[in-house]
């Protein structure tokens, strides 16, 4: 029971913090770099402003169906984690993923598209959301992976 209350609590925290810092770096960004601008930060990393109005990539760009696939995700996440909270770790990829997906949501709700901002070469750009939900995907993965296991293996 302590671990599933402190699942609920871990979880929590580190949705509110991957939030928070996403709003306020897209909100630095709109009110920095015109849409469509570009500033070079280190060796091809640039700052970008540009609206995203689908999902990963701008896959289903305007579209309806948008909403309904991240809240049927989100759904499913959620009941996941509520029958595994006693699992280690567990509160890492469900506050991760989120974080990300309320950051995007946002966006979303208030503005018709969700704001990108950091551009590598080669790759659309992407925002902190964003970074959550592949770190978010990968904690997954292990926490799967890794099962009930003890921490320490005799």
């Amino acid at each position: 029971m302590a671990r599933a209350y402190q699942s609920w609590s871990r979880a929590a925290l580190l949705l509110a913090g991957v939030v928070a810092l996403d709003q306020i770096a897209k909100r630095l960004v709109q009110h920095n770099i015109a849409e469509g601008d570009s500033d070079n930060v280190f060796l091809g990393i640039n700052l970008v402003h540009v609206k995203n109005k689908g999902v990963a990539f701008g896959a289903f760009s305007g579209k309806p169906v948008v909403m309904v696939i991240v809240l049927f995700a989100l759904g499913g996440l959620l009941l996941w984690f509520a029958l595994h909270t006693e699992r280690r770790f567990v509160w890492l990829p469900t506050g991760l993923l989120l974080g990300g997906a309320l950051g995007n949501i946002i966006d979303r709700v208030r503005d018709g598209a969700v704001t990108d901002f950091i551009k590598l070469p080669f790759w659309p750009a992407f925002n902190i959301a964003d970074m959550a939900i592949t770190f978010g995907v990968l904690a997954l993965l292990y926490v799967l992976e890794r099962g009930d296991a003890p921490d320490d293996p005799a």
